[in-house]
């Protein structure tokens, strides 16, 4: 039995030749890509060991087919936005928080506060830091409880 590892390292790469099985029109990637993609590989790695239940990264659109074929892989649910020609956002982790950050705006710079503190808290931001950070989108419309 082989086990596959979770990191994608250019030495791994080097002496496997490949270090996982591409099929189709996905490639092996290069060893630019494969230097790119170290922080989106550890992220999979905190998802797999339970360290995290969502995870935003933000990586080049060239590496957008071997990101899908990854994640498919692996059978993480995700989400990939379009942030420039050069850019996306991918969302991946719990089935349930996808849903979820699947009906927010793309343009993360246009979500409610509502939905900025939910992303917030799902990515496992400090609690204390997102409320504050709610309290000022909401500015003057925060309305205090009285009771």
């Amino acid at each position: 039995m082989r086990i596959q590892p979770i990191s994608l390292s250019y030495s791994n790469y080097k002496q496997n030749s490949s270090p996982v099985n591409f099929q189709g029109s996905i490639k092996p990637p290069s060893k630019d890509a494969i230097s790119d993609l170290k922080v989106f590989m550890h992220h999979i790695y905190e998802y797999k060991k339970g360290l995290r239940s969502l995870i935003l990264t933000t990586e080049r659109t060239s590496n957008k087919d071997y990101i899908k074929y990854r994640l498919e892989k692996e059978n993480i649910p995700y989400v990939i936005h379009d942030v420039s020609e050069r850019k996306i956002n991918v969302f991946f982790g719990n089935e349930d928080c996808i849903k979820v950050v699947s009906t927010f705006d793309k343009h993360l710079n246009k979500l409610s506060p509502e939905q900025d503190f939910m992303l917030g808290i799902m990515l496992g931001y400090d609690k204390i830091l997102q409320c504050k950070r709610y309290m000022q989108r909401l500015g003057d419309k925060l309305k205090p409880i009285k009771g």
